[in-house]
């Protein structure tokens, strides 16, 4: 052997702690410097002092990219970002529009509501759309009076000689003819071509009489009135550029401020203002006059301060004249929106709902009807046209209004005939606490509303949402509730039943009781069971029972309803089963943070978990396979028998024998077996009776007997290491040894690589420290009198020989150096007289062999085995030109030589000095505060022992250290 080692006592004292010297300079909290060198290729940037780029803080490719958002969020962030042509433009002109009105602040925005109008109002049907605009721009004439410009210029008002008809466009041709009208506008008016714009603008307004479709009618009016808004501040803007405002005092016109007064405004511009509201006020036809007078309403703000509230009175009396409904009432919806950017007074919209409860009726004619049936129309859907139009008149109606008028808007809408669709915008405008207050009132209107009009369940529905929004919980609770399951049993429609049940369903699972809920489910199986229409309302079905579960106040007690797992019952598509099952155990995650032990509890717990591990197979991605096994694991830990160990115990069996094919649940049985054996020991306080004992050896045995079934070799090596500790704990000598040894022998089957996030990593790290924990506990282990002194360890020596390294990935010398160092620490902790730890009741080898000269000589030998395995490496390393990590480890042997061994011999002190040169003579490699440390230790070591044989020796190492520094 090339090293003559030879334990000696540790010194009494602590000696000065020596950084290592192999270790990275990573930790978790520091700032990571990035280094990022110009290759070939790359383009030359500027650097200080190097030819490379240094960057403090954690580099993340992904966050450089996106902005330090991830990529999904980024990406929907994006496509919320594409708006279609006709709004970018918009948003070009107008740019970002602030609410001059209080009460346009107080409600939604009318650009949120746009989206959902045009994707909710489409149609396959064909269209047409008549234009008439000049593309080669307008050909002018010359005019000597201002009799002649004015006469030409209504001339042109009139002139729709070119205009042409296009029929049987589809709805995508539709809207793009509608977005080239717009563009055609700004052109024209860029272009100085102003009465163009204002025909075109004509002919757009024209387009919101046809009625033809109508279907398609509310997204037809989104489209038509952004070119309206447009036009209008087109000239609402070049009014205000045109008004140049000279100051007191000053000589030089300047720009109107935001908040200028009408007599701020120059004559010139008031006049000119005057000339468009004349122009317009020529146009014969109402409709359009109507519209683009509302669409330039801001400009009266140049003429006077109080003209807004008598146009607006002017133009809803206009609105009068128009016959068609729906045409009628998009008119209101749009007066209404322009009034609310510029005033507070909402004397216009009570006249609006005034005039609209006055003609509601015609909503309901033979006429009409006779239409519908010629569209293809039933009165429901005719009747969803209205909905957002009346949404936003009623919603401007309700902001900072008191109760007692929107109560005398209620009282008249409950007194027209065919109410549902007014009812319905009462609910979803005004606000939550008046509703909710008057709610028996409302399920009183909706069940007196059985006509063929306005769905009875789509009111319920509305009610229910109201009732689940607001914080006020109504007088009459009881009767309410009692009301509404009245009115939702009597649907017959399976489909109207469900779409109504939902809203209440949540509103009962948060504000009644279980006894409520009971019921509820009752009704719901009642319904869903006839001739299995559940079949058909999947997606309904799952959203009640998410709605139930995400609000209950008492998830466990829902659990136990007797009604409540038939309901689990009719899901019988497997997808959908899996689905609401992961919806659950999801909220039991997030809710439930105490135990149970429940038989019920726990037996609708183990169904429906059981459904979940059911679902995993053979293609399932590890994703959704750590999800399942996240959410089953922590109902396992949920369940607690409290001190009947016994009833817990068996509880774990059932659950082994139910959840069959996730790694991540076999794990955490087993760390719950060796928690209940803990908890065992713990209360009897470490004195097991012969009960106790069984019980812990049985807890042993079935950690012994599930860790095989998990896949993960290093998962396997982790739990037999923690159940070998518990059972040796628990005094479990023979259990233990079978841990250990089932451990160590998975050494060989451990890959060499894995693949972590799509990287492959090697094993090393991981298998360096695996073996660290093992071998302190192995410290404590007392040998097996059948295997011999230190069987364990010369086991793990044996199979890490199997141990199979990656060519490509590994640093095969480096991690045997490491290991084998590892080893060296625990055979010279061995060595001692007194180990630093034992476990009560178990009798280790310092007590076993009372540092028997034979066991002693054993540690000895084993010791310079390992020893000469580390120079051996050293030396490949050196053959491979890995100088620094050389030196580093070299080091670290060189530390533990003159820690723990005898330097009297003459071969152990020559291969400390022999380490000492290695080190110093490529100490440009090495850091000189650690090579100054080292020395210091050593002088340190030299004063403990004195003028001993050892002490003489290390004075002897220091002198022969310092003059290699």
């Amino acid at each position: 052997m090339t090293t003559d080692w030879h334990c000696i006592d540790k010194p009494p004292v602590e000696v000065m702690p020596l950084p290592r010297t192999d270790s990275s300079d990573y930790h978790p909290l520091k700032q990571v410097t990035v280094t990022v060198l110009e290759s070939k290729g790359t383009r030359n940037r500027k650097a200080s002092n190097a030819s490379s780029i240094a960057s403090t803080g954690i580099l993340d490719p992904l966050s450089q990219a996106f902005d330090g958002s991830d990529p999904l969020s980024q990406f929907a962030k994006q496509a919320s970002l594409e708006v279609d042509p006709l709004t970018q433009i918009a948003a070009e002109l107008s740019g970002l529009k602030k609410a001059d009105s209080p009460l346009e602040e107080a409600i939604e925005p009318w650009s949120a509501r746009r989206s959902a109008i045009l994707n909710k109002y489409t149609t396959a049907e064909r269209l047409s759309i008549v234009t008439s605009f000049l593309s080669g721009g307008e050909s002018i004439k010359a005019q000597t009076t201002m009799t002649e410009k004015v006469k030409y210029r209504l001339e042109q008002l009139d002139d729709f000689a070119d205009a042409y008809h296009m029929q049987d466009v589809t709805q995508q041709e539709y809207v793009l003819r509608i977005e080239q009208l717009n563009q055609e506008l700004v052109h024209a008016w860029n272009n100085d071509h102003r009465v163009t714009s204002l025909k075109i603008a004509i002919q757009c307004s024209k387009l919101l009489a046809d009625t033809s479709v109508m279907h398609f009618y509310p997204s037809q009016f989104v489209l038509i009135t952004d070119i309206l808004d447009i036009f209008g501040k087109l000239v609402y803007d070049r009014l205000k550029a045109k008004a140049g405002y000279i100051k007191p005092g000053s000589s030089n016109p300047t720009a109107l401020p935001d908040n200028f007064t009408p007599d701020m405004v120059p004559e010139t511009a008031k006049e000119t203002c005057l000339n468009w509201f004349y122009k317009i006020a020529s146009i014969r036809e109402l409709l359009p006059r109507f519209y683009v007078e509302a669409a330039i309403l801001k400009c009266y703000s140049f003429l006077t301060s109080t003209e807004f509230n008598l146009a607006l009175l002017r133009l809803t009396r206009i609105i009068r004249g128009i016959g068609d409904p729906l045409v009628s009432m998009y008119a209101r919806c749009y007066l209404c929106r322009v009034g609310m950017t510029v005033t507070s007074d909402k004397e216009y919209i009570r006249e609006n709902l005034t005039d609209l409860f006055t003609v509601y009726h015609t909503m309901y004619t033979p006429r009409l009807k006779n239409e519908l049936t010629r569209q293809r129309l039933d009165v429901p859907t005719y009747l969803s046209l209205y909905i957002p139009a009346l949404d936003w008149i009623l919603q401007g109606m309700a902001v900072h209004t008191s109760d007692h008028i929107l109560d005398d808007i209620l009282d008249r809408c409950l007194s027209q005939k065919n109410n549902g669709l007014l009812l319905n915008s009462v609910l979803t405008s005004f606000s939550y606490t008046f509703t909710a207050r008057r709610a028996l009132k409302l399920l009183f209107a909706i069940g007196e509303n059985t006509s063929d009009g306005y769905p009875q369940a789509q009111l319920l529905r509305s009610l229910g949402s109201c009732l689940v929004m607001s914080s006020v919980m109504p007088d009459e609770k009881e009767q309410i509730w009692g009301e509404a399951m009245k009115l939702i049993g009597d649907l017959k429609s399976p489909g109207q039943f469900v779409a109504s049940i939902e809203t209440w369903a949540e509103y009962t699972s948060s504000e009644y009781s279980l006894s409520h809920m009971s019921e509820l489910l009752d009704l719901l199986l009642r319904h869903m069971n006839q001739s299995r229409v559940f079949e058909q309302h999947y997606t309904e079905l799952q959203a009640v029972v998410d709605r139930i579960v995400r609000n209950s106040k008492d998830l466990e007690g829902l659990l136990t309803l007797k009604n409540f797992m038939p309901v689990m019952d009719l899901f019988q598509k497997e997808s959908v089963k899996l689905e609401v099952c992961r919806n659950i155990m999801t909220v039991y995650k997030g809710k439930i943070e105490t135990t149970t032990n429940d038989p019920v509890t726990t037996n609708a717990l183990m169904y429906i978990c059981r459904v979940l591990n059911d679902s995993v197979n053979a293609l399932t991605v590890d994703d959704e396979r750590r999800q399942i096994g996240g959410l089953i694991s922590h109902m396992i830990k949920q369940v607690d028998f409290g001190k009947d160990f016994e009833a817990q115990l068996t509880f774990y069996v059932d659950a082994r024998a139910t959840f069959l094919n996730l790694d991540t649940v076999y794990a955490t049985l087993i760390h719950c077996v060796n928690n209940l054996a803990m908890e065992t020991r713990r209360m009897i306080r470490g004195q097991h009776s012969k009960k106790t004992a069984a019980f812990v050896r049985a807890c042993a045995a079935y950690c012994f007997i599930t860790i095989p079934s998990i896949v993960a070799v290093a998962t396997r090596m982790d739990l037999y290491l923690i159940s070998a500790s518990v059972a040796l704990q628990n005094l479990c000598l023979g259990q233990a040894d079978s841990c250990f040894e089932a451990a160590i022998d998975l050494i060989s089957e451990l890959p060499a690589v894995v693949e972590v996030e799509g990287k492959i990593k090697s094993t090393e790290s991981y298998l360096t420290s695996f073996i660290g924990s093992l071998l302190s506990t192995l410290i404590i282990v007392p040998d097996s009198p059948d295997q011999g002194v230190l069987y364990l360890l010369r086991f793990l020596l044996d199979k890490l020989k199997l141990y199979q390294f990656d060519d490509v990935h590994s640093q095969s010398e480096v991690t045997l150096i490491n290991i084998y160092l590892i080893v060296l620490d625990m055979l010279s902790t061995a060595a001692q007289d007194t180990y630093p730890y034992h476990i009560p009741g178990v009798v280790s080898n310092d007590e076993l062999y009372g540092s028997d000269p034979k066991f002693i000589a054993e540690i000895d030998t084993l010791c310079s085995k390992v020893a000469d395995q580390i120079l051996i490496n050293l030396k490949i390393l050196a053959d491979k030109g890995q100088l620094k990590t050389q030196c580093n480890l070299a080091h670290e042997l060189f530390l533990r030589i003159i820690r723990a061994t005898d330097l009297t011999r003459d071969k152990q002190f020559t291969l400390a000095v022999n380490l000492w040169n290695l080190v110093t003579k490529n100490k440009a490699l090495m850091d000189g505060k650690l090579l100054l440390a080292t020395l210091g230790t050593v002088e340190q070591l030299r004063k403990i022992y004195g003028i001993t044989v050892q002490g003489k020796r290390l004075e002897e190492l220091s002198m022969r250290m310092r003059n290699k520094l």
